[in-house]
């Protein structure tokens, strides 16, 4: 059932103090602690229901809800999308950026956060509790140096947030020997449990599932699905009226309607029926295009993924036209899986207490794995662009290393980036070079005769000075 806290301290608290404490675990209720809400019970907030509906029980809880095709495959695509993502503890490097590492406090637990589940587990069933419930308490066991050895993944309907006077957080644990929790009550403080939660619509403390939208939707829509194989339970035969041409009594009214019932419904739906006196058969149920049951299941389940912001050809729809897969597959990570990958990872952060220069990361090259036409793309153009070496390209297609493959490559007129920015400077520094001369007019040309004449001239002028 989905549920919230109403205030956040009661009147009367007293100070926290008492309770027995064995390495973070209280098992006698600290004095002061009290639940976010006034009367002692959590409330549902389901859309509201007749007045006594808690007795006929008719309120929608999660795991009837999750039996609706269109929230089951909500959930599980979400979920297992992010469970199949590897959990990486990056280093940042001198060089300021983030490389994989390994570190034995650290890396252990990522790999393995239990004894009976395997990261992908563990992170299934993380974002399933978040997704079903809001709300996500991961308690953590250490070991005597105080390292997070375990995490362990508790039943949100076992745990309740508790808040004491000065505002610290606590928190109720019910009993869960999967986990290791063996009495029946014990309280816990903030540091010790990892609590991953989202839509915090009523309360900080407490989060509201995607449910908590898609429960009429669903609701609807299993109705019709239900009213549906009761349909063909009775052999696809409506429900109607005998009609009989006179006036019968009650006596023989109860009669007919028992003899009809015994022999014509149920497993016995499309025997002939013999009866008499004129009766005729009149269906009165309205049929299934008449009521519109496929558009309607259609506008239950896109509302469905509309709520959890799930693509609707996700979810059996039509893929949408003049757009690419890849295209497609990027609208559906960026508002479905984006921002619980980064929530979780930041818990991670904070619940291992990882100290600076060190960060957990979702694996999100897997997320490309079943599309190889767009990874190989991706992977030649970033060796082609020079970002990558061929090596690294090879490395994530999981191919050796070649001999050379270590350098990046570049097309010859491609010049480095430093020697563009030398040559730039060099050519701003350069002083202007004076102007060029103006040119100089060519002599006229001179003739033969003018040459010969200009001979004989200098002849008889040298005659006449010698004489």
């Amino acid at each position: 059932m989905i549920r919230f806290l109403r205030n956040l301290v009661s009147r009367g608290a007293t100070p926290a103090s008492g309770g027995e404490v064995q390495k973070g675990i209280v098992t006698a209720q600290p004095r002061g602690l009290v639940s976010p809400h006034t009367d002692g019970v959590w409330h549902d907030i389901t859309p509201a229901q007749p007045p006594g509906y808690f007795q006929i029980d008719i309120n929608v809880r999660p795991e009837t809800v999750l039996s609706y095709p269109a929230v089951f495959s909500c959930c599980s695509l979400i979920y297992n999308d992010i469970g199949k993502l590897r959990t990486r503890l990056m280093e940042l490097q001198p060089s300021g950026i983030w490389k994989e590492s390994t570190n034995p406090a650290y890396s252990p637990v990522l790999r393995r956060p239990n004894h009976y589940q395997n990261q992908i587990q563990f992170k299934q069933w993380w974002i399933c509790s978040k997704l079903t419930w809001g709300n996500t308490y991961a308690l953590k066991i250490r070991d005597g140096r105080g390292v997070v050895v375990a995490l362990y993944v508790l039943v949100p309907g076992l745990v309740q947030p508790l808040i004491a006077p000065d505002g610290s957080i606590f928190y109720q644990l019910g009993q869960d020997n999967l986990s290791g929790l063996q009495e029946s009550t014990v309280y816990v403080p903030t540091s010790e449990v990892i609590h991953d939660r989202m839509n915090c619509m009523f309360h900080p403390l407490v989060g509201v599932s995607p449910l908590f939208a898609a429960c009429l939707p669903a609701s609807g829509g299993l109705e019709m699905l239900r009213d549906s194989r009761r349909f063909f339970n009775q052999g696809a035969k409506p429900s109607g009226l005998l009609v009989a041409p006179g006036e019968i009594d009650d006596a023989d009214a109860k009669r007919l309607q028992a003899y009809w019932n015994d022999n014509f419904t149920g497993p016995n739906s499309g025997k002939v029926a013999v009866v008499g006196d004129g009766l005729k058969y009149e269906p009165i149920r309205m049929t299934a295009s008449d009521a519109q049951t496929k558009e309607q299941i259609t506008l239950t389940s896109e509302m469905v993924a509309q709520v959890f912001h799930v693509p609707a050809f996700k979810v059996g729809g039509p893929i949408p036209a003049g757009q690419k897969v890849g295209d497609l597959n990027q609208i559906y990570f960026n508002d479905a899986l984006h921002s619980l990958i980064e929530e979780m990872e930041l818990c991670f952060d904070d619940g291992l207490s990882l100290p600076a220069g060190y960060r957990t990361e979702l694996e999100l090259e897997n997320l490309l794995r079943m599309d190889p036409a767009t990874n190989a793309e991706v992977i030649v153009k970033l060796v082609g662009g020079g970002v990558k070496t061929p090596n690294e390209g090879r490395r994530e297609l999981n191919l050796a290393p070649l001999l050379g493959g270590d350098t990046v490559y570049m097309q010859q007129q491609d010049m480095p980036l430093d020697q563009v920015r030398l040559n730039r400077v060099a050519l701003v520094d350069l002083p202007v070079p004076p102007p060029a001369p103006a040119p100089q007019p060519e002599p006229d040309e001179i003739s033969e005769d003018d040459v010969k004449a200009l001979a004989e001239y200098i002849e008889k002028g040298l005659e006449c000075e010698l004489t």
